[in-house]
């Protein structure tokens, strides 16, 4: 069924926060200059923060959008995943894109 709905769905754009851009035609990120090589889970994470950006994701909704299912109990792998974007994306950088929002979730934009 995701393979169907995958041949449907229009061409995709090139998203683009700030300097950060992501096409899904190569699923190819950038920060600037620099390529950011993602895994498939981080790709998939990226995307749907790039989709979202400027909006607070909680973090029920990042975990089913991402691993498409209801963490019962522990969900510290969304942690972890962040914690790889941030090392990717935003070290070394003044100005950071991806902000926890305590108690909440996360938001992915320039402050």
């Amino acid at each position: 069924m995701r393979a169907l709905l995958r041949r449907v769905q229009p061409s995709p754009t090139v998203l683009q926060v700030d300097a950060l851009t992501l096409d899904p035609a190569t699923r190819e990120a950038r920060r600037g200059s620099e390529p950011i090589r993602l895994s498939a889970t981080e790709y998939t994470l990226l995307e749907y923060l790039m989709r979202n950006a400027g909006r607070v994701l909680t973090r029920s909704m990042i975990l089913e959008h991402v691993w498409q299912y209801d963490f019962g109990g522990n969900d510290n792998v969304l942690d972890v995943y962040i914690s790889y974007l941030r090392r990717k994306i935003d070290r070394d950088q003044e100005q950071p894109l991806i902000h926890t929002m305590r108690g909440v979730g996360f938001r992915l934009g320039a402050s």
